[in-house]
């Protein structure tokens, strides 16, 4: 295909770019051949002439197709370039928020700098057991590839992680290791995961730092191997490291920390056990602040400290090893702070008693002079003498530095060697998968050894990549038999020679360090004399002879020499090493007595860890040669070892590649800086891989996939039956150079570039024929808008010319009235006018005349005015004037006056200073102060009564004010009460005696009171006005009231119902999540219950080896040990020690057995923590159903209370049963043994015996204090309710304020306030007579009123207490008459035998109490209003009751307790009569005995077995019975029948040994054949419903009157009689709940499969989702082949489910409680895979979800299932689905959303909406700024974090009571059953 077909207008296309790299523009003219321009338009708008090479002629890259931009992988991008990488990633990491994406076998990870919730539990197990492609791109989705391969082709994996500093490659590789913990787990009870995962805290503390790059930067390479067991379970693991940066522990740059573990330390300096380290701030010590950055923000050392020490602690580093490695690097750091002085220039000391080197020395446990004198000197051997020469001052510093460096090394290889000890598989390693963290290509300012080293590794690591590379390219191409063309790629192979070859690099460096005068300068001249001009890849610098250049794959790296030398030498003095040798701390000495061994942690890899640990220092007890030779091998040579072993482990494993790219430099949150960005992908080798692929054919299609994405480009002839043929066909007519594409077996293969050309292709067909629709149907709407328009102009025309002729008519007639109108007008306006004119006229004259006149008037008066103010102005003036002169003549007076009175004072002064004068002027003064005094003090004494009298006249003021306030306020409360109405009394009585005292006055002065008659009448009329006023106010006052109570009444009535609905809705959610946790628990147990099976199992094998030659067998085993688990530790413990004692040779029996024990104790604790939550569930559904019965018969309320209480008082009878029946048992098993001597009198059981039956009649007669206590409760609280109901009969208002008060109910209250408005309502009489406003006669009404209701009271009360002595006379005689019955009783039972008389008082206990129970029930039946009353109390006796009956039921648990204690001891004594039974007598028991107490009813009809053929019965209808003939050809729930009629054959013999063992043997036979085929559907569903019916059976016949009352009469008479099962009820319940959890496993494992595949990738509706290109990762087709799930497999499946569970006759709630599990998992698995697959995210595949939904809805209609709440669990994904279809733009949409999308959390909206991708090129994106505006709206909703649902999630199981109508007596046993030994009875 020509670039001119390419490059046309509007085409787009990169161009380079000096600050983004590349730039996006457009095309603005077709390109022609031979133009040396391009005319193109950038983003901006800018337009731009873009000169074209002359030379090469290359045309700028072309841009993907929009529909190909933020691909999962990049090879599936069509045009594969430099600038497309960059896009596509720059997309995905800042539009879609995705860090992950594939680029061929690489992972690319980009690091968000931001927590990211994509490492979860939820997502790990979601991408367990998923193909690489069908996921979206996730370093978990590698390692389940490794992890997936490694048990597929059984060979070693390798993970590798590189990057730059800061890219994220630590948390890469600890996340890749978190999944392989999680997925495999431990082969073995050590938890190795979690030693593999605890070793990470360590080995960053002491190996990672923080940098300028990155606050966790990890400074040494590990490479970690974890180890598996042949089941794939993680074993051990091995860890090996290289080149660990030790200069960073004397040296830090500018913002950077040392090692980790130094700042730990430092913060936790305060702790008591580091007080002997004698540490302080970090800024203290030398090797810790040169940096100037001790903290990094959001980290905690102290914290952090902790999680070290826990990790260490976890791994076996005991805490004395422990301190004594915080002891090695306390001394480090004190080391550090070692100062020296200059003696002169070449020598130096250190300062006397120096602290730090004291600190040092006590810590390492060495001699202070001993290590002072070698740190100033050196020891220099020749071939004759030895001399001891002193340093200078720099030396000694580095030397220092280089001790410090050279500990710090050896205790990190110690650590390694330790960790990996703990990390030691202890079985055989069947394979591994290495983790390789190691360090990316690096360049600085300043490159070193270190980088040399780093880059070295890399080129190693980078030609593995490209073979790697090469070779799946060339296998993909044979395998598809395609011709194959060697691909031209990068070799680095010279540049590697460069460095390791013979007269390399390294081969050069070795040689100068072994010259005694070597330097870094001639070894510079060594290499430019060697490779400069013979290597193309090694340059010289310019301007530099100390440096050198190599060209590496990624770069170009300029290396300085200055140090090489030293650092590949890496020199520690010998002396040094010794003095630090013989230290006393035991620790240190091991570091360095076998160097060997540090550096080489295992015999498998002499050479794998840290190579510049290794120093000059000879071992201790090593030959001279060999020591010396070895101490030879330099930094380099070690770190060239190291190396080759690592790439001859990696090319024996599958490698797989995870690229880490650092985004910016600041460490900002998703801020993608395409700089840095291209030259980390340059350097990962990512281009190289994309060069690697377009260089061949990188876009791969399958025939389906083609033909189904193409089909739009075919036409009808040319779809052929065969698919292949007719993809050929097709693409040669759209490409003609068939060097584009090739076609392989199953897949074509195109070049670069011709995807997006059929996609141009496809594009436009599709628009071609997107505008012929659209002109068809435009065309077809006009005609139609046409057709319309003109019949509508045709009609309008009509009836407008029609309208406008009447209008002309109407014209006509109007025009003519008009001119006859306009005549007379005209006419009579003109006369009007004239009229008004000359009135006018004359007014006017009239008016000008009368103002000319006045105005002459007011002339004259002016001037006569003007003249008098003349005159007094000028009067005012003279006065003025006069006033003036006046003033200066005082003010000259004033001032000569004034000079004068000056004159004198100064004659007075100086007389003043003389003595005499003075003297003169005190005596008066003396006398003048005397006086003062005297009055001051008569003044006091004034003042003083004057403060007495006012304090007595305030004191007399406050009395009177306090008792005016309080009058005040009397009258204001008797005005309110007048206001009110309510208590009128003593004001009218007051009014009255005002009355009669004016009556009296009024007879004494008639005469007075005839002169104000008119007075007073008149003042008597204001007042009723006034009264009537406020009469009148009173009413509309009352009237509010009234109307604000009965709506309050209703306010509060409505706030009830909804809070009672609340709290309902709350009680339900509440006994869901307990009823949830109980089965969780349930369901761990029953886990635990296996593995102590397959223990027990293993156990029994080991036991039962024979000796050779000797064979013998277990005499107490029986062939059904009963495997009952809820157990008694008493039996388990009696039981092992007998199979011990036959088996005393076996050497791993105690080890089974610790473990056998401890397992059965954890049995027993999650058996007690059952029994806690079955209480507490109870407890809980009993309140919801006392609550929900509150709610539906609210008025009767109180008959439900008193049911409740007669239930307890049931649950009394029964419980005093089952001590009779226990009793009953203990004294049969008594005198039943064959054992004389255990009845006798003196023996100990009988001594125990007749304990336990003093403390049952103690307990006896504690209940009947008790019932006579509440009795007596009763009593008090029927006479103190007794008043108050004749009190509520009283009308008075101020009772009646109280009584209203006292109400709880709103609407008692509005009824009461009625009820006053009736009373107080007047008769029709004439009030007048007394007086005119009605005060006199309501006053008098009111006294009577009052006198009757008192007299009503006391004659209650007098009845009451009547009453009252008549039932406690009664009481008495009842008393007398139960004492006498009592004594007759006890001489009775004197005269009968001990057990009889025991049996006859325990009946009459249980009588005298079931009647005294009864006794207020029968007391108050006749009378319904006491009845009330009683309930009442009854009520109000609630908690105190219920107190009660808890302390009886601790007592009662207690008693059983002491019960089983004997029957322990009776089981003792028996235990030597049981060598003497046969194993076919002995009957297998539950481990826990189960009380079965007898009960008092006839019953018949049942089926009969021998017991020794119970085993068979068991066998025939459990173990081996198949489910589908049962289901097919007999009645469902027929085995649960038999079981149940056989248990009623036991009860009617009244033998509960048979009824515990058949029901033992029942369930433990349920258990065994659901642990054979437990994933089998049809087995699991038949016992679920058998079960359930059995379960059901039970209930039904239990005689319980609850559950007899859907019985028929002769169901009843088939109840049980003898036993309660309601322990064994329970039991059955479990294990049901245990079988519907493992139905749910089996159903969730047959449907996990299917989900995806139905749900997501199969087109349900084909053609409406278009296939999108796919790159290396292939991803599952969605086409449906042959094999591959549809929905309709799934609904198939579902049918297959219902059917079977509808056979079985499982009970139909719980049909639909399985079906909503059922839908759940499809809704969870399916959301779950949308919410991790970007290709998944787009509105086609949101329409084929809704349809698969409807699909599915469809079937639950069809199954009569829509009200089993299954469409409710589908909610999350409709909503999903809903989304991905819904315009998605304005901010309209976004409230839709969020309103529409309430299933969903916040966290699932925003995914999906980042990863919604277009299929085709005409849908558009979502916006950035959209999503931002979802999360703004969102961010209130408080909704899980969590992303993904949790599929493994049950909804908690209910079993409601189904009765079956079937009647028993008509069961038939078929023949097929092979139960012939059983018959009917």
């Amino acid at each position: 295909m020509a670039a001119s077909e390419l490059y046309t207008k509007y085409a787009r296309v990169w161009i380079p770019d000096p600050e983004e790299v590349w730039k996006s523009a457009e095309l603005l003219k077709d390109y022609k051949p031979g133009d040396k321009v391009l005319q193109l338009r950038l983003e901006e708008g800018k337009d731009l002439e873009y000169c074209l090479d002359l030379k090469t002629k290359e045309l700028p890259p072309l841009r993907n197709p929009d529909i190909l931009v933020g691909e999962n992988d990049l090879t599936a991008l069509s045009y594969l370039h430099e600038p497309a990488v960059l896009h596509n990633l720059k997309v995905r990491f800042i539009d879609s928020k995705l860090i992950y994406t594939y680029c061929g076998i690489v992972l690319v990870a980009i690091n968000p700098y931001e927590q990211l919730p994509i490492y979860g539990e939820d997502i790990i197990n979601a991408y367990s057991g998923q193909n690489m492609g069908d996921m979206d791109p996730h370093i978990f989705a590698v390692a389940e590839e490794a992890y997936k391969q490694m048990a597929r082709d059984e060979r070693n994996q390798s993970i590798i992680v590189s990057g730059e500093s800061g890219a994220g490659k630590t948390v890469s590789a600890k996340y890749a290791m978190r999944y392989f913990a999680t997925v495999s787990g431990s082969a073995s009870e050590a938890n190795v995961e979690e030693k593999v995962l605890a070793s990470n805290p360590i080995m960053e503390s002491i190996g990672n730092a923080k940098t300028t790059r990155n606050d966790n930067s990890s400074r040494f390479g590990k490479y970690i191997e974890i180890g598996f067991d042949k089941r794939y379970r993680i074993i051990g693991a091995n860890m090996r490291t290289y080149l660990l940066e030790k200069s960073r522990v004397v040296f830090q740059a500018e913002e950077e920390r040392n090692y980790h573990i130094f700042y730990q330390l430092c913060a936790s300096a305060a702790l008591p056990e580091f007080k002997t380290l004698r540490l302080g701030n970090a800024n203290y010590f030398h090797y810790t602040k040169q940096g100037g950055s001790p903290v990094i923000d959001g980290v905690d050392d102290a914290k952090e400290m902790v999680n070290t020490r826990q990790a260490c602690t976890l791994l076996g580093i005991s805490d004395s090893y422990q301190m004594g490695i915080f002891r090695i690097l306390a001394g480090i750091l004190h080391l550090g702070n070692v100062e020296f002085v200059s003696r002169d220039s070449d020598s130096c000391t250190v300062p006397p008693k120096h602290e730090p080197l004291t600190i040092f020395c006590d810590l390492m446990g060495v001699e202070y002079e001993e290590m002072a004198h070698w740190l100033c000197h050196r020891k220099l051997a020749t071939a004759t003498e030895t001399y001891i020469k002193p340093i200078s001052k720099l030396h000694a510093i580095n030397a220092r530095d280089a001790l410090a460096k050279h500990i710090y090394a050896n205790l990190f290889n110690w650590i390694v060697d330790h960790v990996n000890k703990a990390l030691h598989a202890t079985v055989k390693q069947h394979s591994f998968i290495g983790v390789l963290d190691i360090y990316g290509f690096e360049t600085f300012e300043i490159n070193s050894f270190e980088q040399f080293c780093i880059n070295y590794a890399n080129e190693k690591l980078q030609q593995q990549f490209n073979m790697h590379v090469f070779k799946l390219e060339q296998e993909e191409y044979m395998k598809e038999q395609i011709p194959w063309t060697l691909i031209d790629f990068y070799d680095n192979q010279p540049c590697i020679n460069l460095i390791e070859a013979k007269m390399g690099v390294l081969d050069l460096l070795d040689e100068e360090c072994k010259m005694p005068k070597g330097s870094d300068d001639s070894w510079a001249q060594k290499l430019y004399n060697t490779h400069l001009n013979k290597c193309a890849l090694f340059e010289k610098p310019r301007l530099s002879n100390k440096a050198f250049i190599i060209k590496h794959f990624a770069d170009k790296v300029e290396y300085q020499c200055e140090g090489f030398l030293e650092k590949n030498k890496d020199t520690v003095y010998e002396e040094q090493i010794k003095v630090l040798k013989s230290s006393k701390f035991k620790l240190l000495p091991e570091l360095f007595q076998d160097e060997e061994k540090v550096l080489s942690p295992t015999s498998a890899t002499p050479s794998g860890r840290v190579p510049l640990s290794r120093t000059a220092v000879k071992p201790a007890k090593a030959r001279p040669g060999q020591a010396s030779k070895e101490h030879k091998k330099t930094v380099g040579h070690q770190f060239r070892n190291s190396l080759h072993l690592l790439m001859e482990t990696l090319n024996a494993t599958t490698p797989h590649y995870v690229r880490c790219i650092k985004p910016n430099d600041f460490k900002f949150p998703f801020t993608f800086d395409e700089k840095r960005a291209v030259q980390q992908l340059r350097a990962c080798g990512v281009l190289e891989t994309i060069r690697i692929s377009a260089a061949g054919f990188p876009s791969r299609w399958t025939y389906q996939e083609f033909f189904s994405r193409y089909r739009v480009l075919m036409k009808q002839r040319d779809v052929l039956g065969d698919r292949k043929q007719t993809c050929k066909n097709v693409l040669e007519k759209l490409i003609q150079d068939k060097d584009k594409y090739q076609f392989g077996k199953t897949k074509i293969f195109f070049r670069a570039g011709q995807v997006a050309y059929l996609e141009k292709i496809r594009a436009d067909k599709l628009r071609a024929a997107c505008i012929r629709i659209q002109k068809t149907i435009r065309g077809w709407l006009m005609r139609k808008k046409y057709t319309r328009m003109r019949k509508a102009a045709i009609t309008i025309q009509r009836h407008v010319r029609g309208y406008q002729a009447r209008c002309y008519a109407k014209f006509l007639r109007r025009t003519r009235a008009a001119i006859t109108i306009q005549k007379f007008q005209r006419m009579y306006v003109v006369r009007k006018r004239y009229q008004r004119m000359r009135a006018t006229t004359i007014a006017l004259q009239a008016l000008l005349r009368g103002y000319m006149v006045r105005n002459k008037y007011q002339m004259m008066l002016r001037e006569h005015k003007t003249v008098i103010i003349q005159k007094h102005v000028r009067g005012w003036l003279a006065r003025l004037h006069y006033c003036r002169i006046l003033k200066a003549i005082v003010y000259l007076q004033c001032c000569y006056r004034r000079m004068m009175a000056k004159r004198e004072l100064k004659k007075l002064k100086i007389e003043a200073r003389s003595v005499e004068r003075y003297k003169k002027l005190h005596i008066g003064l003396e006398n003048k102060i005397m006086q003062l005094q005297r009055k001051i003090d008569e003044q006091n004494k004034e003042y003083k009564s004057l403060l007495e009298k006012m304090s007595n006249l305030e004191i007399t003021y406050s009395t009177e004010t306090e008792k005016l306030r309080n009058d005040v306020e009397r009258l204001r409360m008797s005005e309110e009460e007048a206001k009110n109405a309510t208590n009128r009394v003593i004001s009218l009585q007051e009014e009255i005696a005002k009355l009669r005292k004016e009556l009296h006055q009024t007879q004494s002065e008639k005469k007075t009171i005839e002169e104000w008659a008119d007075k007073y009448k008149h003042d008597t009329e204001q007042l009723v006005s006034e009264l009537k006023e406020q009469n009148t106010l009173l009413k509309t006052e009352k009237e509010e009231l009234n109307r604000r109570i009965h709506d309050q009444a209703r306010e509060i009535t409505e706030s009830m119902e909804r809070k009672l609905v609340e709290e309902t809705k709350q009680l339900e959610l509440d006994l869901n999540d307990e009823r949830l946790r109980y089965q969780n628990l349930l369901n761990e147990f029953s886990r635990l219950e296996e593995r102590y099976d397959d223990l027990k199992d293993e156990m029994n094998l080991m036991v039962s080896i024979p000796k050779p030659g000797h064979k013998r067998t277990d005499s107490t085993h029986s062939s059904n040990e009963s495997e009952y688990t809820f157990s008694s530790e008493i039996t388990e413990a009696e039981d092992l020690p007998v199979r011990m004692e036959q088996e005393p040779s076996e050497k791993k029996a105690p080890l089974d057995m610790s473990l056998f024990l401890k397992l059965q104790k954890r049995v027993t604790e999650l058996e007690q923590e059952k029994q806690s939550l079955q209480d507490e569930l109870d407890r809980k559904e009993e309140q919801a159903l006392r609550a929900k019965a509150k709610e539906e018969e609210r008025p009767p309320m109180r008959g439900a209370e008193l049911e409740y209480e007669s239930l307890k008082r049931q649950e009394l009878e029964s419980e005093n049963k089952k001590l009779k029946n226990e009793l009953n048992e203990l004294q049969k098993a008594l005198t039943e043994t064959r054992a004389p001597e255990v009845t006798a009198p003196g023996a100990p059981a009988y001594r125990v015996l007749l304990d336990q039956l003093t403390s049952v009649s103690e307990e006896l007669e504690v209940r009947k204090e008790e019932v006579l206590i509440l009795r007596s409760q009763l009593v008090s609280q029927k006479e103190a309710i007794q008043p108050k109901e004749d009190k509520n009969t009283m009308t008075d208002a101020t009772l009646l304020l109280e009584d209203v008060q006292k109400m709880k109910d709103k609407g008692e209250i509005a009824q009461a306030y009625i009820g006053l408005k009736e009373t107080n309502r007047q008769s029709p009489q004439d009030y007048h007579m007394l007086n005119e406003d009605g005060e006199l006669w309501m006053a008098y009404e009111g006294l009577k009123q009052t006198n009757r209701l008192l007299e009503s009271q006391l004659q209650s009360q007098k009845k009451s207490h009547e009453n009252e002595l008549e039932s406690l006379r009664g009481e008495i005689q009842s008393l007398k008459e139960e004492n006498n019955r009592q004594q007759q009783l006890l001489a009775q039972n004197l005269q009968l035998p001990p057990e009889a008389r025991i049996e006859a008082s325990l009946q009459h206990e249980i009588t005298r109490l079931t009647n005294e129970n009864l006794f207020y029930e029968e007391l108050y039946a006749d009378d319904p209003k006491k009845y009330q009353l009683y309930r009442i109390s009854l009520y109000k006796r609630m908690i105190d009751l219920m107190e009660q009956l808890e302390k009886q039921d601790k007592t009662v648990r207690k008693l059983k307790k002491q019960l089983k204690v004997f029957a322990k001891k009776i089981g003792e004594l028996e235990v030597g009569q049981m060598e003497n039974i046969s194993p076919g007598q002995i009957i297998d028991e539950p481990i826990r005995p189960v009380n079965i107490p007898r009960k008092e009813k006839d019953f018949q009809g049942m089926l009969e077995y021998k017991r020794e053929d119970e085993q068979k019965l068991v066998k025939n209808l459990i173990l081996e019975l198949k489910p589908r003939g049962v289901a097919v050809n007999l009645i469902p729930g027929l085995p649960a029948y038999i079981l149940f009629m056989c248990v009623r054959h036991a009860d009617y013999l009244n033998d509960d040994q048979k009824v515990r063992s058949l029901l033992t043997s029942t369930i433990n036979g349920i258990k065994k054949v659901l642990k054979k085929r437990g994933d089998d559907f049809e087995t699991v569903s038949f016992w679920l419903s058998n079960t359930c019916r059995f379960l059901h059976c039970l209930k039904q016949y239990s005689g319980e009157e609850g559950f007899m009352k859907h019985n028929t009469p002769r169901q009843n008479e088939h109840c049980l009689t003898n036993f309660d099962l309601a322990e064994y009820r329970q039991v059955l319940s479990d294990l049901a709940i245990q079988i519907y959890q493992q139905l749910v496993r089996v159903l969730e494992n047959i449907l996990q499969p299917m989900i995806v595949s139905g749900m997501l990738e199969h087109e349900t509706i084909q053609g409406v989702s278009g296939v999108k290109p796919t790159g290396l990762r292939k991803r599952t087709s969605s086409i449906a082949d042959e094999g591959t799930y549809t929905l309709d497999s799934i609904i198939r499946q579902l049918n297959s489910f219902h059917s079977v569970m509808c056979q079985h006759g499982m009970d139909p709630e719980l049909i639909k409680q399985v079906v909503k599990q059922m839908f759940y998992i499809i809704g969870a698995v399916t959301l779950n895979n949308l919410l991790l697959r970007k290709d998944m995210c787009s509105w086609s595949k949101g329409m084929q979800i809704r349809y698969n939904v409807s699909q599915l809805e469809e079937w639950l209609r069809d199954k009569n299932l829509m009200n089993s709440g299954a469409k409710e669990t589908l909610e999350p994904l409709i909503q999903a689905a809903q989304l991905l279809q819904v315009k998605k733009k304005t901010d309209e949409d976004a409230e839709a959303i969020c309103s529409m999308c309430n299933a969903l959390t916040t966290a699932q909206i925003v995914k999906v909406l980042n990863l919604y991708t277009p299929v085709n090129e005409f849908e558009e994106r979502v916006l950035v700024s959209f999503i931002r505006t979802i999360q703004v709206r969102l961010r209130d909703r408080k909704d899980s974090p969590q992303l993904l649902m949790d599929a493994k999630h049950i909804f908690p199981v209910t079993f409601p009571f189904n009765p079956s109508s079937l009647a028993l007596e008509t069961i038939q046993i078929p023949a097929s059953l092979g139960l012939g030994f059983i018959s009917r009875v």
